[in-house]
């Protein structure tokens, strides 16, 4: 299957996915008007409606918000600000996306937007101080990739939709526990069983959904930074270094997570480094890296 044809197909998983994340609005309408009523399924309807069209139009401001982005300039960031611009012209984007920086001393990267016209490229500080030249063109190329791809669009709104589908969840179940506005007929014990399951498992189904959107996307912009720089070595060379590296972001977020480079979860301590195997949103780095070496016809030292 070629470049084209894998984004090509990506493009009606999009599509199919985008339909499971309404059947999960959906399935929260149907709880929500059953256990509180008629009122409580328009309330939700709305809200899903709203929050989307918020998202659309404001997902990359609100990622750059959760993840600590700042735009920066060529002057603040010359060598970066200059490797996006030539490999966007490499890709041939028609627009070089804006530049944003995280303070952060983990190496990682991500980009976001609505489309190539709207998406911006981000790094941390600890990518900029720990990737050369050659594998920082790699890393930015695999941004760049996925905004030449459109991945940007679904990979963004996922982002907010996990977050809303959470926070409705969170709300209901609240509401359930403390009583307010219930229906007298809601009260039967299945009932209560079947809408708490529903409720809990909705945003496990968002998690999964985000999950499946994210795991082929990573090797289709490792391919395509392979071919904008025509150095997949390069690439290779930083996802090793991405990988030996145990820094975690300050800002972890399971709702971004799936737009990182590196699945910044995976580092985590706790009961989300604990999860991060069954939520996994990307594949590892070293079939990636065997991936690419395959591809490029070398093997890393």
């Amino acid at each position: 299957m070629t470049l084209k044809e894998q984004i090509r197909a990506n493009r009606w998983r999009t599509l199919l996915l985008f339909v499971l994340f309404l059947a999960l609005f959906a399935l929260l309408g149907l709880v929500a008007a059953a256990r509180f009523g008629i009122d409580a399924l328009f309330v939700v309807g709305v809200v899903a409606i709203v929050y989307g069209v918020i998202s659309y139009f404001a997902s990359g401001s609100m990622i750059a918000s959760m993840a600590g982005a700042q735009p920066v300039s060529k002057e603040e960031y010359p060598e970066l600000v200059r490797v996006v611009e030539n490999v966007s012209i490499a890709a041939g984007l028609e627009r070089t996306p804006p530049v944003y920086v995280v303070q952060d001393d983990a190496p990682n990267a991500f980009a976001a937007g609505r489309d190539p016209d709207h998406a911006y490229v981000a790094a941390t500080t600890g990518l900029l101080r720990l990737m050369d030249k050659r594998e920082l063109e790699g890393v930015i190329a695999h941004e760049v990739g996925h905004v030449r791809n459109r991945d940007v669009r679904l990979m963004s709104l996922a982002a907010v939709l996990v977050g809303v589908i959470a926070l409705l969840a969170d709300v209901m179940i609240r509401m359930s526990l403390f009583g307010g506005g219930r229906r007298r007929d809601s009260n039967n014990p299945i009932f209560m069983i079947l809408a708490f399951a529903g409720l809990l498992l909705a945003p496990v189904a968002a998690s999964l959904i985000q999950m499946a959107l994210s795991r082929r996307r990573e090797y289709l912009a490792d391919a395509a930074a392979a071919e904008i720089t025509g150095d997949a070595e390069g690439l290779a060379l930083a996802l090793r270094k991405l990988d030996n590296d145990p820094q975690q972001l300050r800002n972890l977020n399971r709702a971004t997570a799936h737009l990182y480079i590196e699945a910044p979860l995976n580092k985590a301590s706790g009961l989300s480094g604990a999860l991060s195997g069954i939520f996994d949103t990307h594949p590892s780095l070293q079939s990636r890296i065997a991936r690419l070496e395959e591809a490029g016809g070398f093997t890393l030292a």
